[in-house]
Formats: C-alpha cells, structure tokens, sequence
C-alpha cells in the first residue's frame, strides 16, 4: 500500500486542507492581524499590544486567548505581568503575504516591490 510513501501538506487531496482554513478564519480579524504585525518584533504586554492597536486591554486578552488557543502565539509569565510572542515565523509570514497581496488588489505597484523597501 502506500503507508510508507510521506503525505504532502501541499496538495489537493490534503488532510491539513481543512486546518488551513480554521488558519485563516482565526486571522480573518483585523485586531488579531495588527496583533500578529505587533509581535514580529518580539514579544509584547497586553497593555502594550492594547496601545499598538488601539483597542481595551480587555479586548486584547480576548484576543491573544483565541490566538493562544490556535497557537499562533506563546506567553511568557514575569511575576504578575504575561508577555506574549509568535508561536514560530509562520503566521508572521503568512500575515505579510496578505499584507503583500492587498497592496496588488489597489492596482499600481506595491511598496513591496519597490526598490526602497526590501523588509518582508
């Protein structure tokens, strides 16, 4: 049979089809996007995240709890204070390359292809 041939995440008939979906409907959210842009530097507070967003650090928390729970991100715990950072460089990615192809759906040439900005 073929149980010993590797499966690709990348085709079709993928069983990881349905997971990239749940992928994108958590990010299918602008305050959970502009978290994620946030945390490509490294890794935030609450109250600093709820700043960079502008929105309550309530809201945030919410937020953050959803992305923790597709473990898109990771927490550290300092005493009282949380900080929380990207799971691992995909999400980023994947939140740049939306990022990328909305700049080509407003016609022109996108920043990213410009000279001046070579920053993925």
């Amino acid at each position: 049979m073929d149980a010993d041939k590797p499966v690709c995440g990348r085709e079709p008939d993928s069983q990881y089809v349905e997971l990239a979906v749940e992928v994108f409907a958590m990010l299918a959210d602008a305050t959970r996007v502009r978290i994620v842009l946030a945390l490509r530097d490294g890794e935030m507070s609450v109250n600093s995240l709820a700043d960079i967003v502008d929105k309550s650090p309530a809201a945030v928390s919410q937020h953050l709890a959803k992305l923790r729970l597709g473990r898109f991100v990771t927490t550290r715990q300092e005493g009282t204070r949380v900080f929380y950072r990207l799971e691992n460089e995909h999400v980023s990615k994947l939140v740049t390359d939306a990022i990328f192809q909305a700049e080509h759906s407003i016609g022109g040439t996108p920043r990213h292809h410009s000279a001046a900005d070579h920053s993925n």
